[in-house]
């Protein structure tokens, strides 16, 4: 795969100087040296040290990628709400996990993404997961298509760059109808699954921001916007204030039908597109298990 930029300063510049603004780690720099990659100055091969001038064209051609381990390929279709030659958003439905685990060695997102690819002939890319949520939480998982597009978001995810709101339905309803929830997450010690909020040395800071959208009889609608991504967060945090999620069992919710899973759908993500400077915008109206609960209060 290439990857093309054009040089628009007036002065001269090393080659590397340029692809380290644009995001090119020294360590990609190398996997481009020693791994079939090619650095390209107006489609010959250059040096990272040589000079580029005023409108030059600068390329790197990955080389083809491979799993560490062999991802088996799923072919159950995936439902892609967005993708360019770059990155895929899909819209994860409820008990599917993100990626492989001992309880789930297969037919997880990233193995159908595997499917995908193969299916469509994508032989040099390999599925990078840059978002993922939990086994029953339905909603928008983002993932890029390379190792450099990847190691992009990556960048906008430690910078808290990359916006993710969800939908939840939740047991009663808050005091207020905008606000935080500001509580450090720990592993609960009697549960390997389990995390809570806590104040040990191990505790992770956290923020959720809510807006209450609906109020449903015993229950509410809200749009939450995760400012950290602990696990378990939306989850932790709202079961925390004494409304936990519907049909959370894991923490105190219970399951009200048609819901038999937590009531959390990521709605929308927002991200910087590094190659095409545009900012991505993508949304996902609720399943219909969430949406026939609204209904039926």
């Amino acid at each position: 795969m290439q990857i093309d930029w054009q040089y628009t300063g007036m002065s001269p510049q090393r080659v590397k100087t340029f692809l380290k603004n644009e995001g090119v780690s020294r360590r990609l720099l190398a996997t481009l040296k020693y791994r079939g990659g090619k650095l390209l100055v107006n489609d010959n091969e250059q040096w990272a040290i040589d000079f580029i001038q005023t409108n030059d064209k600068v390329s790197i051609v990955l080389p083809a990628e491979k799993n560490k381990n062999e991802l088996k390929k799923s072919f159950v279709p995936i439902d892609i709400i967005f993708e360019d030659r770059d990155f895929l958003i899909i819209n994860k439905p409820a008990h599917v996990a993100s990626i492989p685990s001992f309880l789930h060695p297969e037919d997880t997102l990233i193995n159908r993404v595997a499917g995908y690819y193969q299916n469509r002939h994508l032989n040099d890319f390999i599925p990078h997961i840059a978002t993922r949520l939990d086994r029953d939480t339905s909603g928008l998982v983002l993932f890029a298509k390379h190792r450099f597009a990847h190691a992009l978001l990556d960048q906008q995810l430690q910078n808290h760059q990359i916006k993710k709101y969800y939908i939840a339905l939740v047991e009663g309803q808050l005091k207020n109808e905008h606000g935080t929830i500001d509580g450090p997450i720990q592993r609960d010690p009697e549960s390997f699954i389990k995390r809570q909020v806590g104040y040990a040395d191990t505790s992770q800071k956290a923020l959720t921001e809510y807006w209450l959208e609906k109020s449903i009889k015993g229950s509410s609608q809200y749009k939450i916007q995760l400012h950290t991504g602990r696990t378990h967060q939306i989850r932790v945090h709202f079961a925390s204030t004494g409304h936990p999620l519907v049909g959370d069992t894991l923490y105190g919710g219970h399951i009200t039908m048609p819901i038999q899973r937590q009531a959390l759908h990521c709605s929308e993500i927002e991200f910087y597109q590094p190659f095409t400077h545009k900012m991505i915008s993508v949304q996902s109206s609720l399943p219909l298990d969430m949406q026939k609960f609204v209904n039926k209060k």
